[in-house]
């Protein structure tokens, strides 16, 4: 069966609208793709639009982008509730919630849905590409795209390449990743790939030790930006992440790998369970309620 290349991939569809979703078709759109979106609620696609729309204004005040490339730009968006849609598309990203049974179904529809060219690429943090390819009569052309967030301002794509990958499907996710602006790096089908492997536990080793007192919320994140010459610290990048994201890595990653470095600290839990989920929910390990936002009464969790 014949496979997109790079040079033959035109429209991208985007399966999902959130964060990631939303931030990856803009980056899409502005290469010169045509993109399809596609979400299970025309609320969510419309708040997707919105906020693309509002990120593309913050490059056009900053001189970054022409007023005529923004209105391309949003003109080769389109959106749909109705999954069929994307089927016109080269190569379809999925960006849906990261729990495995869901994008395996997902994967198994859109192998029935698409052509036999079209690549299927997954956003996953962690999880495994390998068993979403299985999922599939396509496996030689699932592939992993994971974009970091925020997709328009973050460098990074880990194109992670499985056991069942061909090397066609891959060179072309890789070049696609290129011309969307990135840098990419090739990673194994691996639990975490590469950055998340790293990063977890020391997203989680934070959270154990503002848990245990060792220090406060303002004081960890200052001791890392300013003796680990981090760019942010790790409980408000937990907070831009989402602290329900964190957990699920953790369980993932600890499931796979039974280390027990990965083992969720019990606040992380205890946050989730409350709605303490970060910016999105306007309480995470700082309160966004204030300006400037600032870092949650602890007591909260011992009562």
């Amino acid at each position: 069966m014949a496979t997109a290349t790079v040079n033959s991939i035109k429209t991208i569809g985007v399966v999902g609208s959130g964060t990631m979703g939303a931030g990856i078709a803009q980056i899409a759109a502005q290469a010169g793709y045509t993109v399809v979106m596609n979400d299970v609620e025309t609320s969510f696609l419309e708040r997707a639009i919105k906020t693309i729309q509002g990120s593309l204004q913050k490059f056009h005040e900053k001189g970054k982008l022409s007023a005529e490339d923004l209105k391309a730009t949003l003109d080769r968006l389109t959106h749909s509730v109705d999954i069929t849609q994307v089927a016109q598309a080269d190569l379809v990203i999925e960006a849906i919630t990261e729990k495995i049974e869901a994008k395996k179904d997902l994967f198994g529809r859109l192998d029935e849905l698409c052509p036999a060219h079209t690549i299927l690429a997954t956003n996953t943090s962690s999880l495994s590409v390998t068993e979403m390819a299985r999922s599939t009569k396509r496996p030689d052309k699932v592939v992993g795209m994971h974009f970091f967030n925020p997709p328009a301002l973050m460098k990074l794509v880990e194109v992670v390449r499985t056991p069942l990958t061909s090397e066609e499907s891959f060179a072309t996710a890789w070049e696609v990743a290129l011309k969307l602006g990135k840098s990419p790096v090739e990673a194994r089908d691996t639990p975490g790939f590469l950055f998340n492997r790293l990063i977890i536990p020391y997203l989680n080793e934070a959270t154990w030790a503002l848990y245990e007192g060792v220090g406060s919320v303002e004081d960890i994140d200052a001791a890392m930006k300013l003796g680990g010459n981090m760019p942010i610290g790790p409980l408000a990048l937990l907070d831009m992440i989402g602290t329900d994201v964190q957990l699920l890595a953790c369980e993932g990653l600890l499931a796979e790998l039974g280390n027990p470095k990965f083992e969720p600290c019990p606040l992380n839990r205890a946050m989730v369970r409350a709605g303490y989920l970060g910016r999105k929910t306007g309480k995470g390990f700082y309160d966004y309620s204030v300006d400037p936002p600032r870092g949650i009464d602890m007591s909260v969790f011992r009562r």
